[in-house]
């Protein structure tokens, strides 16, 4: 439950980051795919299906699925893009760095990418 509410409290800090650069609507709409999307997420990763990679994105691991995944980097993308553009940075920027306190506040068991690009549970 701490970490669903890290994540929405996160994603909502981003989208508000965000929101000069794009229309209140489409923000609305992106943060509520986004909420939406998260119990989807949390049972797949730790069904080991799904794992957070070093570039902020998810990744499927095992499986055919890539639906969740492809909807939520999607997104995902989005909200990096429009960090990066308001804080002058680039989008792979921001997404390393997310990736870096997704795997710090990832559950015990979901698998996660290391800088070096290795693979483990954590």
């Amino acid at each position: 439950m701490k970490t669903l509410f890290t994540r929405l409290l996160f994603v909502s800090a981003l989208l508000l980051a965000a929101a000069p650069l794009t229309q209140a609507q489409d923000l609305n709409a992106l943060r509520g795919r986004m909420e939406k999307r998260i119990s989807s997420i949390d049972a797949l990763k730790t069904q080991g299906v799904l794992g957070e990679n070093n570039r902020g994105f998810l990744e499927v691991r095992s499986g055919d699925d890539q639906g969740v995944a492809a909807a939520e980097n999607a997104d995902r993308s989005v909200v990096y893009a429009a960090i990066a553009q308001k804080t002058g940075s680039t989008a792979d920027a921001v997404g390393k760095a997310r990736a870096k306190q997704i795997a710090g506040a990832s559950a015990k068991g979901v698998w996660v990418q290391a800088e070096n690009g290795s693979w483990a549970q954590k």
